[in-house]
């Protein structure tokens, strides 16, 4: 809102966009959106094609032979290693088994598993479950307390709060997820001084429970972990929620709402955050696809049953199968999230479809 445009009633009830141009019929509206939204489709595809290729390639260079991991040290001979080889393929030419492994990726075949033997999206299937109550509930968690902090932050700007605040999400943010992890587990798993253990050190549950109980026990199983992440992970949403809404402070709708005679919190809540959370809605799209995809090092130092230690274990033989099935599904979760902010954009803002 210009300083000449008087206000209307519309300001009162939410964030509007206003101009001298009136906009433009429906119908093109709506194409400039399709086009828009075909575009970034069309990105994605291709996104997710380079992800295919590369994880083939980037892969096989790890250091190591998988078939003489799978045979745990015992003395094979030529002949046995040999038919292992031909089992998977690993004595075709590299350009066949690109060729082969970019054809039944592309119908959802992943392969089979050198050391589980069952195919790779089985083991996917069985791991997300435990990845997605690890993630899901540290993401609801550090996303809530990133944006609350943040919006309170850049509200009060200056102020004792906001330095404190952005103080420690720079500070935590900063540190290694896996160290922290290690120093909780220290101190509240194992016990320091007079901290004892109050924790378990790692897994998902004791095994030995049913019902109720083994709620319970799984919840206490995941504190550590979630703790864990959500220190990490909420200072980059407070720091952008404080940017973007820093970034509307100063604009004019802002005043008017104000001369109003509207209550502080109201002009807040009703006008600034809307108008600012198009960047923190990207940020929360790629925490919603590492959430599908895991944490790979937490997962690691809390033994989760997870994909990120499904990966880590997949990692060490190297399992090549396994290993390619999770980074594709790793990098597809994180590219159909862009994707879908890309999508809802307009929501929000409607000149970005336009």
């Amino acid at each position: 809102m210009t300083a000449d445009t008087e206000p209307t009633p519309a300001d009162t009830a939410g964030p509007v966009i206003t101009g001298p141009a009136a906009p433009g019929p429906r119908p093109r509206v709506g194409a400039g959106y399709v086009r828009y939204g075909a575009g970034k489709l069309g990105g994605a595809i291709v996104s997710l094609l380079a992800v295919l290729v590369t994880g083939f390639f980037l892969f096989r260079l790890i250091p190591g032979d998988p078939v003489k991991t799978m045979t745990g040290g015992r003395p094979v001979s030529a002949e046995q290693l040999a038919a292992y080889r031909k089992q998977f393929g690993l004595d075709l030419p590299l350009w066949q088994q690109f060729t082969d492994y970019c054809g039944k990726a592309l119908t959802g075949d992943l392969g089979t598993s050198y050391q589980f033997r069952t195919p790779v999206i089985d083991k996917i299937t069985e791991a997300l479950p435990n990845t997605l109550l690890l993630t899901g509930t540290a993401f609801v968690l550090y996303t809530a307390l990133g944006m609350y902090l943040g919006t309170r932050s850049a509200w009060r700007h200056g102020s004792l709060g906001d330095r404190v605040n952005t103080g420690l999400a720079l500070t935590l943010y900063s540190l290694p997820s896996f160290w922290l992890g290690l120093l909780l587990i220290i101190v509240f798993s194992v016990g320091l001084g007079p901290v004892p253990g109050l924790f378990p050190t790692g897994g998902m549950e004791a095994g030995d429970t049913g019902g109720f109980a083994r709620v319970f026990d799984i919840a206490h199983h995941l504190v550590l972990p979630v703790i864990t992440l959500v220190a990490v992970e909420y200072g980059q949403t407070l720091l952008v929620t404080r940017s973007a809404l820093l970034d509307e402070m100063g604009s004019d709708y802002l005043t008017t709402a104000r001369a109003k005679g509207l209550r502080d919190d109201l002009v807040r809540r009703r006008h600034a955050v809307p108008n600012a959370l198009l960047p923190t809605v990207t940020l929360v799209f790629v925490n919603l696809g590492r959430t599908v995809a895991g944490v790979i090092l937490v997962e690691t130092v809390f033994s989760w049953p997870g994909l990120g230690g499904l990966f880590y274990q997949a990692l060490s033989v190297p399992d090549l199968p396994l290993v390619q099935g999770l980074f594709l599904f790793f990098a597809s979760a994180v590219i159909v999230m862009n994707t879908l902010a890309d999508l809802v954009y307009p929501l929000f803002d409607p000149r970005v479809g336009r």
